[in-house]
Parts: C-alpha cells; structure tokens; sequence
C-alpha cells in the first residue's frame, strides 16, 4: 500500500461527511469499549499485569540482539528457517522467492500488519501469484482493494448492506437468489467460498502476535480459526513478523496474552491461541512441510533508545484507537496508510518519515485516553509531541500557524498584556454563545461544524479568583 499520509486533512474532510462511516464507527463505544471495561473490571490483577507486560517488552528491548539469535537458533533447531529483512522490499522479496521455489499460484493469508506494511499482496500478484486474505474481515476489504480501516477489525467501516452487495457483485457462480440478510448467512457464504482456497494453496502466510526465544515459537491469536488453516493445510508456512514481536519465555508470552486479548476485543482470551514451532516433525497427523520466518526491520532498529523507542513495546491490540475520539469520527482509511489512530501516529512517521506523515501526530486532542488504557503503558501523546517538534524544527508548519503560535506565546510571556487580552476577549465570547455553546466560531469552524464548543462564562480564572478572595 503506497502511504498517503499527507493527505491526513482532505481524507478527513471526506470521512466526515460519509454519513455510513460515521454511523459504523458508532458501535466501537458500545462494542470494544465497553467489552474492554468489563474485561477489566473482572480481574483484579489487571494493571499488575500491564506493569509486568511493560516490563517483559522493555527487558526484551534491552537485549533484543541477543533475543534475536536465540531464536534464529532454536528455529533453525526444530527444522525451520529464519530470513533477516533490513527492508520492506528485503521481505517482499525473500517471500517471493519462498513461493517460487515451491512453484506457487495460490496464498492464502491470515492478518497480518506487517504484511500490509510491505505491501505483499500487490508483489505477489505481479508475479503472478494469487494471495487471498482468509481472515474475514480482511477478505472483505480484498474484495473492495481497500485497506485495513483498524488494526484488529479490518473492515469495522463497513455495514451489513454493503457486505451483501459486495458478496453478490464478486460471487458470480453463486445463485442470484440466496438470501444474504443476516450475518450468519453473509459468514456462512465466505466459509465455503474460502475453504476451496485452503485447499488450493501451495504456501500459508501468517503474522504473529508473538516470537519465543526460549522456544523457537511464533504465537497468532485469531477468532476464526483462519489462521490455523493458513499454517496447517498448505506445504509451506511463511511467518512474516517484525523484531518488536519478540519475548523471551513462554510464561513471558503468557502475561502478555492476558492483557492483550481484553484490550483489544474485551475477551478474556481469543478463541484461538496457537503456538507454532518448526515443521511437521514424524508421526505429525498434519502441518507444513517447510516453516519460515521473515523477520523486518525496516527502520525499528533505529528507535530503539530514542524518543520513539517506547512505541516498539505496542502490541497491536487496537484499544488507543477504540478510545481515541478522533479515530471515532473519521475511521482508519484517513490516516493514508498501514496504522490508524494513535499508534499510528507515532509509528508512521517513524517508518515512512515525517515530510509524508507530518499531519498525523497533530491528529490528537491530547486527551490521554490513548495512553491510560493501553495495556503496555505506552506514552503516546508525549510522542505525537516529539513528532510535532520535529515538524516544527524542519520548517513544515504553515505560516499561519507558526505565526499565531508566536503570538500567543508573546502574550503568555506578558502576565498583564494577557490578562488583559482575556479580559476584554472572554466576555465578548461568552455573549456570542448560543446557551453556553458555540454552533459556528470564526477560525474554528473545522471544530464547530461536526461539534458544538464551549463558551466561556464571562469571566476569566484570575477574575473568579479575586471576587472569592474578596468575598472571603
């Protein structure tokens, strides 16, 4: 997928007038969110868990060179192989050379992030190969060549009606008069549609959630069950996955486990939890002939001690964006690439630089939703600050803002000229609004013409303050 980041404002401005988009993402507040509060609420031990999770990632991070050998040598150990990519393009090219080797025209796919970061499907359809997504809801945006709209739930942007037409306009060898009104049906008719692919294809491509040094394991957690047949039914099993997703120990992958799940869909564990090491072995009833890991860099070497090295602890649980209420108005396809949401924000321009995905840290009402539930306690909105820093430092900002930033600071320097401003302004703005509320406010009509704003009471802090001084 070719980033189009900077174009963060127009695919907005389109995204929130898309009456259909915003009524989809309505459900996140009644589905994640408040799945997740509950998950919480039911185990005590909760923020114990987020501390011992940070602490596995960051002890991790401190030795990840030597993580990374341990488990290149236990993989290779239980008969697999492991592909060190510096890039994007190293990836794509050493699972392409994987697929040729095995004479593949088909690949089926689990989710995988990281296999949209590098842009996999569209190398393997140029060679004439044919990837298809298995995980549902990234079957779905296949259909439409759409990207991912959220990191755990691909297709959350989409409703039940256009599901129905997109299945009826692609399954052409299907009768004209099935019914397609429930959910059921619609999942009903991806499963016999897919299941002819898994047993067509010649390689399975998988992400993972997790590695194990320890053991050699890569960990997928999925609700469908697609990515076990992904893994098992195909000859050869490709693990594409980034050097972040490392962990020492198996009882250190555990703890994570327990707070990924309930952040992200509000489960106590998902359905599927499934731990994969090496190739069949003798006497295996199934699994592939050949296992291989592809491990990317591209470019998450160069956090690591930095100001962007907190972010490497994420673990794509998708709950800084369920909660994050800019993600909540305009869904994922804004963000112009791979990431949405908060993580995104701090991630993208780490990945494709800042020129291009300048407008994403900005993307933020710094309320720090973001950053009190994510389960790794990752600071994100001090990072979204460092990016506009940067952007600040390499002259990117408009004028108009660079200038009104100069002159409020002015003013904040001069104690009485901003009293004074405050004084004069505050009252004048209070009598402008409509019961206490702003519907429309010159020079802040991209806020009020989706929201309502505040207006002040008519008096400022320091006023208030002096009267209660004096009364007192």
């Amino acid at each position: 997928m070719k980033p189009v980041s900077h174009a963060f404002k127009d695919n907005a401005k389109q995204a929130l007038a898309d009456e259909p988009l915003r009524r989809a993402l309505g459900g996140i507040k009644h589905g994640f969110v408040a799945n997740r509060a509950k998950a919480r609420a039911k185990l005590p031990e909760f923020e114990r868990l987020r501390d011992e999770a940070r602490a596995v990632k960051e002890h991790t991070l401190a030795h990840l060179d030597l993580y990374l050998e341990a488990y290149e040598k236990k993989v290779t150990e239980t008969g697999g192989h492991v592909h060190w990519a510096a890039t994007a393009a190293d990836a794509r090219a050493a699972i392409l050379q994987i697929c040729q080797a095995a004479g593949a025209k088909t690949v089926t796919k689990g989710k995988s992030m990281v296999g949209e970061e590098i842009a996999i499907n569209e190398h393997l359809e140029a060679a004439g190969i044919t990837p298809v997504e298995t995980d549902l809801g990234e079957y779905l945006i296949q259909l439409r060549h759409e990207p991912p709209s959220h990191i755990i739930a691909p297709a959350i942007h989409l409703n039940k009606g256009q599901v129905e037409a997109d299945f009826r306009r692609e399954h052409t060898d299907l009768p004209d008069n099935r019914v397609l009104e429930e959910p059921a049906q619609l999942v009903a008719e991806a499963r016999a549609v897919l299941r002819k692919q898994f047993l067509a294809a010649d390689v399975g491509i998988t992400g993972a959630n997790l590695l194990i040094a320890e053991t050699g394991t890569s960990v997928i957690v999925t609700n469908e069950g697609n990515g076990d047949l992904t893994q098992c039914l195909p000859r050869i099993h490709v693990v594409i996955t980034s050097i972040e997703k490392m962990v020492p120990t198996l009882e250190d992958a555990n703890t994570i486990l327990r707070v990924l799940a309930r952040s992200a869909t509000g489960q106590e564990c998902s359905t599927y939890t499934t731990f994969s090491t090496g190739p069949k072995r003798d006497g295996d009833p199934d699994g592939p002939d050949e296992y291989h890991v592809v491990v990317l860099d591209n470019g998450r070497s160069e956090m690591l001690g930095g100001q962007f090295h907190d972010m490497l602890r994420c673990i794509r649980c998708g709950a800084c964006m369920n909660h994050c209420p800019v993600y909540g108005a305009i869904g994922g396809h804004a963000y112009g690439w791979v990431y949405p949401g908060p993580m995104g924000a701090v991630l993208t321009p780490s990945l494709i630089g800042i020129d291009e995905a300048g407008n994403l840290p900005n993307a933020s009402t710094f309320c720090g939703r973001c950053e009190a539930v994510c389960p790794m306690r990752i600071p994100l909105p001090k990072m979204m600050r460092h990016w506009r820093e940067r952007e600040y430092e390499k002259g990117n900002t408009p004028a108009f803002y660079k200038l009104s930033l100069k002159a409020w600071a002015y003013a904040a320097k001069n104690p009485r000229l901003y009293q004074t401003l405050t004084g004069l302004l505050i009252p004048l703005l209070a009598r402008f609004g409509s019961k206490g509320r702003f519907r429309s406010l010159p020079l802040a009509s991209g806020w009020t013409r989706y929201r309502d704003l505040p207006a002040p009471q008519g008096k400022t802090f320091q006023q208030l303050w002096r009267a209660k001084e004096m009364r007192s």
